[in-house]
């Protein structure tokens, strides 16, 4: 079974402090704070990289579901929005919604639309996550 690791660090309080996440592959290592978190201030915060992880996941979970299906697609592009609020008196990731384009010959938009959202419920992010996950599929041929 692989394992992928990633590592955080922070030093201070919540409010003037500041970390540090990087990616075990040494893909990506970034500061973040809780301007970065809660503010405006430019940097990445722990919501954004769920975002990214999960269009990652998708998109090639997607991919092959069309592939298997008979449909190799040319490209599958996914934008992912995390909402951060809050939750039973505490902040919390309240959804994430995905907005998917795919071009992918022979296709039409009804069954991009169904392999999209079964992709939506059964990639291994989205059934790590517990916050309800909306699919917005369009086919752009």
């Amino acid at each position: 079974m692989r394992q992928s690791k990633a590592n955080a660090q922070w030093q201070g309080d919540l409010r003037g402090g500041s970390g540090r996440m990087e990616l075990g592959s040494g893909a990506y290592s970034g500061a973040f704070s809780f301007s970065t978190r809660f503010g405006s201030e430019a940097g990445t915060n722990p919501e954004e990289l769920i975002g990214a992880a999960l269009a990652g996941c998708f998109s090639m979970a997607l991919a092959n579901a069309l592939s298997e299906a008979g449909h190799e697609p040319q490209l599958i592009e996914t934008d992912a929005e995390v909402s951060f609020g809050s939750q039973d008196g505490g902040p919390a990731i309240t959804g994430i919604s995905l907005s998917v384009r795919g071009q992918v010959d022979g296709l039409d938009q009804a069954a991009f639309e169904k392999h999209a959202e079964e992709t939506g419920r059964n990639c291994p992010v989205s059934k790590a996550l517990n916050p309800e996950i909306s699919v917005d599929a369009r086919l752009v041929n």
